[in-house]
């Protein structure tokens, strides 16, 4: 994987084969980002990255300067890599969570400009994500959620959804937190 925008574009990343992950493709990401290009100012915004992995996306948003990225997983592994990886990088913007997912929007008070959401495609309970971040008010006004999913799962009968792309196998479905 690789850093596709910002400061450390170009930068290869090579993760440990031991994870438990599936990385979202550069293809996916790039089509993500020209996407998010065009809706949003990285430098203002405060991320979540919800099972974050090897941090592929936290990274990518702390290289085009998102100001606060925080990256939750339940995989110690995972966050080490991401830890050394950010260090290493001097990205002093990620801070990461050990946490369930699900535990960690039903405790959480922050709210966030963007969630990102890349859960295991075969999760079944994939659309509590979007419950509970809405349920929570856990986006700021604007604010977007991003479901990354596969093509069996639908999110398009859910409350503040705006669209939903596809890159090859990978969809990410977009919500916004409009103002009422």
């Amino acid at each position: 994987m690789r850093i596709i925008g910002g400061t450390y574009k170009g930068k290869q990343i090579i993760a440990p084969k031991n994870l438990p992950v599936r990385p979202t493709t550069d293809f996916a990401k790039e089509g993500l980002f020209n996407i998010l290009n065009h809706k949003i100012d990285f430098e203002d915004l405060t991320v979540l990255d919800l099972f974050c992995g090897t941090g592929n996306i936290s990274l990518e948003f702390a290289s085009r300067g998102a100001k606060k990225i925080y990256s939750v997983d339940k995989h110690t592994p995972c966050l080490y890599f991401l830890k050394d990886t950010a260090k290493s990088l001097k990205m002093n913007t990620i801070f990461t969570d050990r946490a369930d997912v699900f535990k960690y929007l039903e405790k959480s008070t922050t709210s966030f400009d963007l969630i990102f959401a890349d859960p295991p495609y075969e999760l079944e309970n994939i659309e509590m994500i979007h419950e509970l971040v809405f349920k929570n008010n856990l986006l700021n006004p604007d604010g977007f959620l991003i479901i990354e999913h596969g093509q069996k799962t639908d999110l398009s009968s859910k409350k503040n959804y705006m669209e939903t792309r596809k890159y090859g196998n990978v969809h990410f479905s977009f919500f916004n937190q409009t103002q009422d």
